[in-house]
């Protein structure tokens, strides 16, 4: 199958859902012919980005390795899905326009619902000060502003968030339409 190459941005805070729904997304493209890659925020930072910190200089130096890489894929013809954090809202601005063809989702929840699925226990700690430089605790999380797609894990099941990100690629062309109501079909059969 012929497709456009095109990154696919999940950002927001850790346990929002972002790399749930993204891994779902790559199976969905790839059971269906399109190349599409997948790169984690935390899989990037243990093997691209080793040795960075949490500073904001080494988050943006990580966003901006993971942008490289994703527009190397863009070009080539690839659906470069990205799942990371990504909390500055300058430098993923930044990356999107470096990219081109860029799709911007913003996966939220709110912070108690973040407490409540930290099964890690990460955010009480951070809530206790025990873990400094955490985003959307000590650390700022930037939504953005105008994302090409909202979607509201507190609200909205696993399949809905899918099948909005894919009704938006389906809107741009990056897969045929019908492949929504696919989604859904083999989700409830």
């Amino acid at each position: 199958m012929d497709h456009k190459g095109v990154t696919i941005w999940f950002t927001g805070l850790s346990g929002a859902g972002k790399s749930t729904i993204a891994e779902r997304l790559v199976a969905f493209l790839r059971e269906r012919g399109v190349k599409a890659e997948l790169l984690d925020g935390d899989v990037v930072r243990t093997n691209l980005s080793k040795g960075l910190g949490f500073s904001k200089e080494d988050r943006d130096t990580n966003i901006r390795r993971i942008g490289f890489v994703s527009q190397l894929l863009t070009r080539n013809g690839v659906v470069s899905i990205v799942s990371a954090i990504s909390p500055y809202r300058e430098v993923r601005d930044e990356v999107r326009r470096e990219i081109g063809s860029f799709i911007e989702i913003h996966v939220h929840a709110s912070l108690d619902e973040l407490v409540r699925r930290d099964v890690k226990g990460l955010y009480e700690k951070a809530l206790k000060g025990e873990i400094p430089n955490f985003t959307g605790v000590s650390d700022p999380y930037e939504e953005p502003l105008n994302p090409d797609v909202f979607l509201d894990t507190e609200q909205e099941s696993i399949d809905e968030s899918l099948g909005k990100v894919l009704s938006a690629l389906e809107a741009r062309g990056v897969i045929p339409s019908g492949a929504a109501s696919q989604m859904a079909e083999a989700a409830v059969g």
